[in-house]
């Protein structure tokens, strides 16, 4: 019998009598493995905790408080106690103002996203060159953005009156024609809404676009631009593709944003000129026949209504269209069109 095989047979012996054979397994670090996942655990609540905290006492509290309320006929003092069950939310959806308001917001959602859409894409592509002057543009683009939306709606109401600056403007360059009452008549005052809304908000787009631009990388448009691409294939077959997770992100905000559309409507219409002009929301509608009708209960259904109409339109959204970027996110997998 050789030394190898003399060695092979009393490991043999020794594995069978339960001996370890010279050889010392190492135990498993359970003590280390268990206070790492108490301290993770820890870390973790102590970074999300305070998040949560606040997101419970001002998001989750106030909704669930709002839907009890909902139940009642309150004038907002002293406990609610006539009941009135789902009478307030059937009320709303029964009521046509409200139709006429929800029919608005459903309006300013899809003219948003083709107004704001085009105009923003083309501003973003024009000022990822290099450009003399390119920062000062840049800027006069977004300012508008950051102004109060308490001056925006002041200032435009003013310049859209019938004596207003656009209508004297008109008729000094000789299309008096042209005069409208841009903000009293109803066949025209949503488009004039819509023009506040995209010089107030194209701003925001641009930026969000610039900084989706600066990801892709710059040898693929050059590489294009060998093989004899045109400007406009480069864009359409490499940059918008790229650009898209960009672009679905933007038309998530400007939806949500255009569902709860308020102050501007409020400041320039008001609460009841708004209705007969064509340019009530969902929104303002809370706001007259809620807090300014005495009416808190029923204030706050529309408030339920709202909520749950923004809640459903998101998840859908989420579902349908921002799971490709969620997954590409989680497994690395995910689609760039």
């Amino acid at each position: 019998m050789t030394v190898r095989e003399n060695t092979s047979t009393r490991l043999e012996v020794d594995l069978a009598n339960g001996g370890d054979a010279g050889i010392t397994p190492a135990a498993p670090p359970v003590r280390r493995r268990r206070r790492s996942s108490v301290g993770a655990r820890v870390e973790i609540a102590v970074l999300v905790g305070p998040a949560l905290i606040v997101f419970l006492g001002f998001v989750i509290f106030p909704v669930v408080m709002a839907a009890y309320y909902g139940f009642f006929s309150w004038q907002g003092y002293g406990p609610p106690t006539d009941f009135v069950g789902f009478r307030n939310y059937i009320t709303i959806i029964q009521d046509p103002t409200f139709q006429e308001a929800l029919t608005h917001n459903g309006i300013i959602v899809v003219l948003s996203l083709v107004l704001q859409g085009p105009v923003a894409i083309l501003l973003a592509l024009l000022l990822n060159r290099k450009l003399r002057g390119q920062s000062l543009i840049r800027v006069l683009i977004f300012v508008p953005y950051v102004i109060s939306e308490v001056v925006v709606g002041t200032g435009w109401s003013l310049m859209l009156q019938s004596n207003g600056a656009v209508n004297g403007l008109l008729e000094k360059v000789g299309l008096g024609g042209f005069t409208q009452d841009w903000l009293s008549n109803p066949d025209i005052a949503i488009w004039t809404l819509m023009v506040i809304i995209t010089w107030k908000y194209v701003g925001f787009a641009v930026i969000l676009f610039l900084a989706g631009l600066q990801g892709i990388p710059e040898e693929l448009p050059e590489a294009a631009a060998i093989d004899g691409a045109t400007f406009w294939q480069i864009q359409r077959h490499i940059t918008l593709p790229l650009l898209a997770p960009t672009l679905r992100i933007w038309a998530f905000l400007s939806i949500i944003g255009a569902l709860q559309l308020f102050d501007l409507v409020y400041i320039i219409w008001g609460q009841y000129i708004s209705s007969t002009a064509g340019t009530s929301t969902m929104a303002t509608y809370l706001v007259a026949n809620g807090r300014n009708a005495g009416n808190y209960g029923y204030g706050n259904a529309v408030a339920v209504v709202l909520f749950l109409i923004s809640l459903v339109v998101a998840l859908i959204y989420q579902r349908y269209v921002l799971s490709r970027d969620t997954e590409g996110a989680i497994t690395g997998k995910g689609k760039s069109t």
